[in-house]
């Protein structure tokens, strides 16, 4: 049980979050803010600012009150119009929403984290420690995407000083040493608070099909969205050299069109050995049963501060193969999955191959492992406490200055 602290008691914590629940589109920051609303919100007060409307929707959610606080679990949420985004109308909100911490989940979103702290710098606010969280902007992979842009901002945001006395968190240790690479003394403030994981349900392993008839071909997954931080093309290349039977199953939304299509070319040169077919978007809320009917989830991202969705890999009972470009770097030791370098392409064939050929006694030891490792992961009270210090820190060190 995590102790509440002595300062601060229920700090409020007013969060800047691009897309928010009922959205899943998006991937990752959703379950992020999610997880931690559910886990910390006895502790702590969640005001979020949010779209009104999922990732590419043009339509606000139903049911929900536009530009209005609506309850949404432990967390009061206030879905804005897009309209409504601008520098006045946050600096506004900002003004009449009495907070102790402001919290920032990203470092490029225009709306949702440069407005305000364009606003911060020059709206004439009343001084509140602000937390930003890069979610692995600052990864090579990820900063390699229209990189001329980005290091453009990076440099421009410098000189203007909208990134001073920052409290910036970090998911491991690797993306802290990011952080420092990338804002080198800007950064003075650098708190490791890896992201809090759903908590896994026992019911998962009753659920699981029984995938025993070891004739089909390996059933393959990759679930997440399709664009060029995710490396779908990557997994394809490395499908089309497996000599096994293998059925592969894509989910998720193509948000990049010219890399959707790229994809769909390597794919139509598939080996008649090889099956893909792609599914679209699946609701996060059937994603575990999605993922119980495969064999493997196939990932070789080029980079994750987290990594959501191999997480529900591993509580849905289905062994990741991954890139060694996320925190997840003992899966090898574990005996829950494997780790694998973006350099050598033949170390993920080879991982498929030796698969395909273990026995299902080994296969059904593998998912009850994973299954446990994510188990214990979402039950971690120090994770949970690096979180609660994250703001509470944050907190005092605005205490100690007033």
């Amino acid at each position: 049980m995590v102790e509440q602290k002595d300062a601060c008691v229920r700090p409020v914590v007013l969060t800047f979050v691009a897309y928010y629940l009922p959205g899943y589109k998006s991937g990752g920051p959703v379950r992020t803010i999610a997880n931690m609303v559910e886990h910390l919100g006895g502790h702590l007060d969640f005001r979020i600012i949010t779209a009104d409307r999922d990732s590419f929707d043009t339509r606000p959610y139903p049911g929900v009150r536009v530009n209005a606080w609506n309850e949404v679990g432990k967390a009061q949420v206030y879905y804005a119009a897009p309209s409504s985004l601008r520098f006045f109308t946050i600096r506004r909100l900002i003004l009449d929403t009495p907070h102790d911490v402001l919290y920032l989940n990203s470092f490029f979103a225009t709306r949702f984290t440069v407005l305000p702290l364009l606003v911060r710098k020059f709206g004439r606010l009343p001084s509140r420690p602000t937390v930003l969280a890069p979610r692995g902007e600052f990864s090579g992979g990820a900063l390699a995407l229209k990189s001329w842009k980005k290091q453009l901002y990076i440099r421009t945001s410098r000189l203007l000083g909208l990134y001073d006395n920052l409290n910036w968190q970090a998911s491991s240790a690797f993306e802290a040493e990011d952080i420092k690479r990338m804002m080198g003394s800007v950064a003075r403030s650098i708190q490791i608070a890896p992201d809090l994981s759903a908590s896994v349900m026992q019911s998962n392993e009753e659920k699981t099909p029984l995938l025993d008839d070891m004739t089909r071909p390996l059933r393959v997954v990759f679930l997440s969205r399709i664009s060029p931080k995710k490396n779908l093309d990557f997994a394809l290349q490395v499908l089309e050299t497996v000599a096994v039977p293998v059925e592969f199953n894509i989910y998720g939304l193509a948000d990049d069109e010219a890399h959707w299509q790229y994809c769909q070319e390597l794919m139509a040169h598939f080996p008649g050995h090889i099956t893909v077919t792609y599914h679209g978007l699946v609701h996060h809320d059937d994603v575990a049963n999605v993922l119980m009917t495969h064999d493997l989830f196939f990932l070789p991202t080029r980079g994750e501060n987290f990594g959501h969705a191999i997480f529900e890999a591993l509580a849905a009972g289905v062994p990741p193969l991954i890139s060694d470009q996320t925190p997840w770097q003992d899966l090898d030791e574990a005996g829950v999955g494997w780790v694998r370098p973006l350099n050598d392409p033949s170390a993920f064939k080879d991982v498929i191959e030796q698969l395909a050929q273990t026995s299902q006694i080994e296969r059904t030891g593998q998912r009850q492992r994973a299954r446990q490792y994510a188990r214990n992961l979402s039950e971690n009270s120090v994770v949970m406490r690096q979180n609660l210090d994250l703001f509470f820190n944050a907190c005092r060190q605005e205490g100690a200055r007033s």
